[in-house]
């Protein structure tokens, strides 16, 4: 049995992944809150999709890669099947996504939430087992049943958890209070995912196809900026509360449009041609000398 290090760096790959899962938890948070209050299907639809964006894309699947950095076995390179490591990310954005919808549509119940709860979690540990099946190296992965099982209970409550206060915390400091709480149950989940983890070392030591760290954390880390600052720069072009009460008080207090006049349909008569025309009728009376004045 291999020895492995889950802190090969020290505490800089954990402080990292807990800082990336609170900063998704931010603004997963804060674009959750706008589902419910939102007016039309398609405005739930946009801040559901960057919602899930934050959480499983940010908070999750990003901190699971940071806390991957700091994984290493003695004896073996470690490397990454890419189309594996991008399936696994797709699945924690749908498996949000998913709960997300469930608890965002409809008469909020605790069976819904539970029910979020409940299919959003399976995705987070599918999504964590799913990438330590991208892994490729000198050995076999074996799992500790008992501690897996945890794992996935742990998940299961942070993901109802984080649902919960996704549809019902609106303050600021609720929301961040919430996100310290929500980046130590992720990063409990991946710990205690990677706890029970053994690698036994093959006799036999070959080439190990796939990407290395390094190749995958450039494109990871483009694409946590990009993220981050485009949520941020939705979430400041969205209207807030207060514009929308501006718009409300301005349409009472303007005064309603006049109706316009009817438009005159005569056609211009600039020579006097109607005149002429309507004293060349039959009937018509000429004026005659008397109805002038005497010179």
């Amino acid at each position: 049995m291999a020895d492995i290090n889950h802190f090969e760096y020290g505490w800089i790959t954990p402080a990292l992944s807990y800082a990336l899962s609170v900063l998704g938890s931010i603004l997963g948070l804060v674009c959750a809150s706008r589902i419910r209050a939102a007016s039309s299907t398609g405005q739930k639809l946009w801040w559901g999709t960057l919602a899930a964006w934050a959480l499983g894309g940010t908070a999750i699947w990003t901190m699971h890669f940071m806390a991957m950095l700091g994984f290493a076995v003695t004896g073996s390179r470690i490397r990454y099947d890419v189309p594996i490591t991008v399936a696994s990310a797709l699945l924690a954005v749908l498996a949000v996504g998913i709960g997300l919808a469930i608890v965002g549509t409809g008469r909020l119940s605790v069976m819904r939430i539970l029910a979020g709860g409940l299919f959003t979690g399976s995705g987070v540990a599918a999504m964590h087992y799913s990438g330590m099946a991208a892994m490729r190296l000198d050995g076999d992965l074996f799992y500790d049943g008992l501690r897996v099982g945890l794992s996935v209970l742990i998940a299961v409550v942070a993901a109802t958890v984080a649902l919960w206060l996704a549809v019902t915390v609106r303050r600021d400091m609720a929301i961040f209070g919430s996100a310290l709480v929500m980046g130590v149950a992720v990063n409990g989940m991946h710990f205690t995912g990677m706890s029970a983890l053994s690698v036994h070392l093959h006799e036999e030591r070959g080439d190990i196809a796939g990407a290395g760290v390094g190749t995958l954390l450039i494109p990871i880390v483009l694409l946590v900026i990009f993220g981050v600052v485009g949520l941020v720069y939705a979430l400041l072009a969205a209207p807030t509360d207060e514009d929308r009460a501006g718009v409300e008080y301005l349409d009472t207090r303007l005064p309603p449009p006049a109706a316009a006049a009817p438009a005159d349909m005569t056609a211009p008569d600039p020579v006097g041609l109607r005149a002429r025309s309507t004293l060349a009728r039959p009937g018509a009376q000429f004026p005659s000398r008397r109805d002038h004045p005497p010179r």
